[in-house]
């Protein structure tokens, strides 16, 4: 009972509903795989291989083992100290209780400052450029499957359990390679065949309605606390969750200067959010941290804002050479939407829920990147004004401008060369929208300029922006020396500091008159974007992989939730002359083959065939997954020849796959003499087995003489006056 119970538990703590088994394969498409084995081109990486992700991964590994031993002291402390009512005893298990409490403690920091060295993870270059935020693997324990499967395959499906040694290895080697994979697409791939392996494992081996004793224990990525679970949910969504991890690695570590390296990290980060969104939606009630909703909804954010500044990158790579006006602006615009979704991550991760969980180093760079994307944003915006100066004052035409150059350029309002400013319709609809309402409590303080009329307005409002970039730059260099998990990474400083010089040097090249608008703030630029992300789902048909435990029949029918008899084997001899009675039984269906109807006083019948008995060998040939073509020929061949029929049966006890009687002579449907339906159950009978062995055509008058006509169907409804009481309980259900 208490098995039961907590069967149900196990359940209830984490669970995927039924769209989440739609078919990423056709069973009709394994007959076509190669009986080779499939996974012996996919393994793991070699975890002696001294890569610098290969050591970190390796320590998270040690660390998990110790916060998990500290744990464990501290609950036997906690324990202990509630049981005792000994004074002088007491002290002494709290003080070991601070002990432990500390060292956990030390340990957490550790596993923190793991998860903050983003650095390891990104591509070597000789360029600075921001670093991204990929996520570390979960850790898991290996598993012995091999004497649940066994068992379970004896008992359930009452085969030969030996016969699926190898099977059973090949799945242990397959997840045993799957918790060091290559951080590459053959890792991503080695880990969505273990995936959909599962999609067979848990329904030939995990019935819901009892357990096999196995325990999936996996421990957080981010704090390093392990969780225990029965259900191969749990299993499924650890597993997700690592292929979203290793889409973040291989994002990180694209080569950010060049179109297509930017192209490959954008695909990777849109792939790593998309998995996250469909365990947030597939999977509830997860045990571990980094599986609750409020983190995936952070970890989704955080890749689509990582995708979004690749982008812009993109964009400012490929406009390097020529940026005009309507250029400038755009790229303000894309940089004040990467500004705004990081600002949407920054308010997910300062939930309490998911900040005293995650690297104090992800909330800093969150806020860090905020104000440089805002900064970056005003910009460009200020380059895209002063470069309307230069192609006012100059009409030859020449390329536009980089980023102004260091120039003096004089700046006084009144001076007598101000004049109009002639705008294209575009640049002046781009600056209409560009600029935001002033909000009412700062509208004293923002200049109401929104589309420059003169130059000198246009002067006024570029110096504005340039203004605010350097002050939003000074406040992004702040944040960086406030967190100490930042300060040692050389890449983020140096291309906060290249940005902050290029816009100081900028505005000191302005010649600056006394001007008390100076001091006022420009307007906000509103966020656009010309790219529109969508979340890339996980493709599980990509990854089509053979059923290892094929053998055991399809899986729609010989699974673990169905029930049927213990297979049993029947002889049928037809005595010469008799040819043109037949066996006395009619089959339908395909994988497996089902006995459609049994003539009464036939040699069927006798021998103890059933209706809506799946036929699973003929002779010494599995047939379960044959075709009805099949099966009928080898039962015509035996007609023909005049030898006897053997065949092993069992018998569905789920009521969906029994069908009601029908009579012989019906003329409804067609049958040929043998035919299935595809349907799987397990079950036992607790009396004597069916009736084994070989029945002939003369000693059915004796047989029919004797007794009556046999009416076995545990499923019918049961008239009055029909069998004794309590012939329903000579069947158990498992």
């Amino acid at each position: 009972m208490s098995e039961d119970n907590s069967q149900r538990d196990d359940n209830s703590v984490l669970s995927t509903p039924s769209r989440e088994s739609s078919s990423f394969f056709d069973e009709d498409d394994l007959n076509d795989l190669p009986n080779s084995n499939y996974f012996q081109r996919v393994r793991g990486s070699d975890p002696r291989i001294a890569t610098c992700r290969g050591k970190l991964q390796n320590k998270r590994s040690k660390l998990n083992q110790e916060i998990n031993k500290e744990l464990r002291l501290r609950a036997g402390a906690e324990n202990l100290y509630k049981a005792t009512t000994n004074k002088k005893l007491r002290e002494t298990v709290a003080l070991e209780l601070s002990f432990v409490n500390s060292n956990l403690q030390l340990l957490k920091e550790q596993l923190a400052e793991l998860n903050s060295s983003v650095e390891v993870y990104q591509k070597d270059s000789t360029e600075p450029a921001m670093p991204m935020i990929p996520l570390g693997l979960k850790e898991t324990k290996e598993i012995d499957f091999r004497d649940p499967f066994k068992d379970f395959i004896l008992e359930h499906y009452s085969e030969d359990s030996s016969l699926y040694d190898d099977a059973i290895t090949e799945f242990m080697d397959i997840r045993q390679a799957m918790r060091t994979p290559l951080r590459d697409n053959s890792g991503v791939s080695l880990l969505f065949d273990y995936y959909n392996q599962l999609y067979f494992v848990e329904r030939r081996f995990f019935p819901p309605d009892r357990s096999l004793g196995i325990y999936f224990e996996w421990y957080d990525s981010l704090t390093g606390v392990p969780s225990c679970q029965r259900t191969v949910a749990f299993e499924k969504a650890c597993v997700l969750f690592n292929i979203g991890a290793v889409y973040t690695q291989i994002g990180t570590r694209q080569d950010r200067k060049s179109s297509r390296g930017l192209d490959s990290a954008v695909d990777a980060f849109l792939r790593a959010a998309g998995t996250f969104q469909y365990i947030h939606e597939s999977f509830t009630n997860a045990p571990s941290m980094d599986l609750s909703p409020d983190m995936l909804d952070m970890l989704v954010q955080l890749m689509l804002a990582q995708a979004r500044e690749c982008l812009f990158e993109k964009l400012e790579l490929q406009s390097q050479d020529l940026r005009d006006v309507d250029v400038c602006l755009d790229l303000g615009q894309e940089a004040a939407q990467v500004a705004d979704a990081y600002s949407k991550v920054f308010a997910l991760i300062s939930v309490p829920s998911v900040k005293d969980y995650v690297a104090q180093s992800w909330v800093s760079l969150a806020m860090v990147k905020q104000e440089h994307y805002r900064a970056l944003s005003h910009y460009h915006v200020a380059c895209g004004l002063l470069s309307l100066l230069k192609k006012q004052s100059s009409p030859k035409k020449h390329p536009a401008p980089k980023p102004p150059t260091p120039k003096k350029i004089s700046v006084d309002a009144n001076d007598n060369n101000n004049g109009s400013l002639s705008l294209p319709n575009r640049t002046r609809d781009t600056l209409q929208y560009i600029h935001a309402p002033n909000v009412e409590d700062d509208a004293k303080l923002q200049i109401e300029i929104r589309v420059p009329k003169d130059e000198a307005e246009c002067r006024l409002l570029g110096r504005a922006h340039l203004r605010e970039a350097v002050l939003r730059h000074d406040e992004s260099q702040r944040l960086f020396r406030m967190c100490r998990e930042l300060r040692g990474k050389d890449s983020l400083i140096s291309e906060l500091r290249r940005a902050h010089r290029r816009a100081s040097e900028l505005y000191k090249s302005l010649e600056e008159d006394d001007d008390f608008r100076d001091m006022l703030d420009p307007p906000l630029i509103v966020a656009s974007t010309k790219f529109q992300l969508s979340l890339t789902p996980p493709d599980f048909a990509q990854f089509r992989v053979q059923d290892l435990f094929k053998s055991l029949g399809p899986v729609a029918i010989f699974s673990a939730k169905h029930h049927w008899t213990a297979p049993r084997t029947i002889q049928l001899v037809l005595q010469p002359g008799e040819k043109g009675d037949g066996f006395g039984f009619m089959v339908r269906g395909d994988a497996p083959v089902v006995v459609a109807g049994v003539d009464g006083g036939s040699l069927a019948e006798a021998a103890g065939m059933k209706q809506g008995d799946f036929i699973a060998a003929i002779g010494d040939e599995d047939v379960k997954w044959a075709v009805h073509e099949h099966v009928v020929q080898k039962i015509k061949e035996a007609k023909k020849n005049g030898s006897s029929l053997c065949l092993k049966l069992v018998t569905p006890m789920d009521r969906n796959y029994l069908k009601p009687r029908t009579s012989v002579t019906s003329n409804k449907g067609s049958f040929s003499p043998t035919s299935t339906t595809s349907s799987s159950s397990s079950g036992v009978s607790s009396g004597s087995h069916s009736p084994q062995g070989s029945v002939t055509s003369s000693r059915l008058a004796k047989q029919t003489s004797h007794q009556k006509k046999l009416t076995w169907n545990p499923f019918r409804n049961k008239a009055k006056g029909d069998e004794p009481n309590g012939y329903e309980g000579n069947v158990i259900l498992r």
